[in-house]
């Protein structure tokens, strides 16, 4: 699925970039990069589907076995505090029991809520809604904060503010998680992920970076990673997963088509930042409350 298996040398590169914000791209409905005439759009959207679906079941696979201990982890103390809360008679222990049993169910909760974004069928690849980038960030983190300790990434995250955009949630997910994983294993000896969400300064854009201390991109692979079928990977690595070359134009076509852009820097030696740039809106609240003053 991860698509930037990078090259270990020392040198700076420029950044690679899609499309401008709210210009209107060149690249096709399917694929970035890939042209087709209206008489094939319907099979290339077709097909576009299947492989978004793909990427999704792929994240599922590197992400299961962590999914579930997290998800354990949340289970055995609402078993455990039930158990005792039955056989304790103190309404004071009681209420207490009550209380981790609640902790521990939301904590489960967000966790399905996670799961479940990545498995819709998204059929409908067009919706847009109202988003709250920090909630979604934190469903992601929780999905895949387990996959990044077992390969010694250390994990920072820092939210300013609460930055909203009008996305479909799944795919923004399945493109950040796609990030992520791609960043550990830019990593193969451990280091150092930073995820970043804010607005930018004019607060008209937000901004949501992945930042890794990995082997970086090569000049001559950084203008490419966003074409399809484009992969610097030779083997899978030790989770098993290898390089497509569909990860990130599938990534930068789900960003384009929410009338964003996805930047990559890299520093041969130091690592890479991936930033994902969509248009900011109001929080539904907010936008109800402006319409009711007019």
């Amino acid at each position: 699925m991860a698509d930037t298996r990078r090259s270990p040398a020392s040198s700076s590169v420029p950044a690679a970039e899609s499309e401008p914000l709210g210009g209107t791209s060149n690249h096709t409905p399917g694929f970035a990069g890939l042209p087709v005439d209206l008489t094939e759009a319907s099979a290339v959207d077709a097909l576009r589907r299947q492989v978004i679906a793909l990427q999704r079941i792929s994240s599922l696979g590197v992400l299961a076995g962590g999914v579930f201990h997290e998800l354990n982890n949340a289970l055995t103390p609402i078993l455990n505090h039930a158990k005792l809360g039955l056989r304790n008679p103190d309404p004071a222990y009681r209420e207490r029991a009550l209380l981790q049993i609640l902790d521990a169910a939301q904590r489960a909760a967000t966790i399905t809520r996670g799961m479940l974004g990545l498995t819709r069928p998204g059929r409908n690849l067009g919706h847009r809604e109202p988003t709250s980038l920090a909630r979604l960030v934190d469903e992601v983190v929780v999905l895949v904060k387990k996959d990044l300790a077992k390969h010694r990434a250390r994990l920072e995250v820092k939210t300013t503010g609460s930055p909203w955009a009008r996305v479909n949630p799944a795919q923004i997910q399945q493109v950040l998680l796609n990030l992520l994983i791609n960043a550990r294993q830019a990593m193969p000896d451990g280091g150092q992920v930073r995820l970043r969400l804010g607005l930018d300064a004019t607060g008209r854009l937000v901004e949501l970076s992945v930042t890794d201390t990995g082997v970086g991109i090569a000049p001559t692979d950084l203008g490419r990673i966003f074409e399809p079928f484009y992969s610097t990977k030779s083997a899978p690595d030790d989770s098993g997963q290898g390089g497509t070359g569909l990860g990130l134009a599938v990534c930068r076509d789900i960003i384009e088509a929410h009338h964003g852009r996805l930047r990559a820097e890299s520093r041969l030696g130091q690592g890479s930042t991936f930033t994902i740039i969509l248009p900011a809106c109001q929080p539904p609240a907010a936008t109800a409350d402006r319409q009711g003053a007019a």
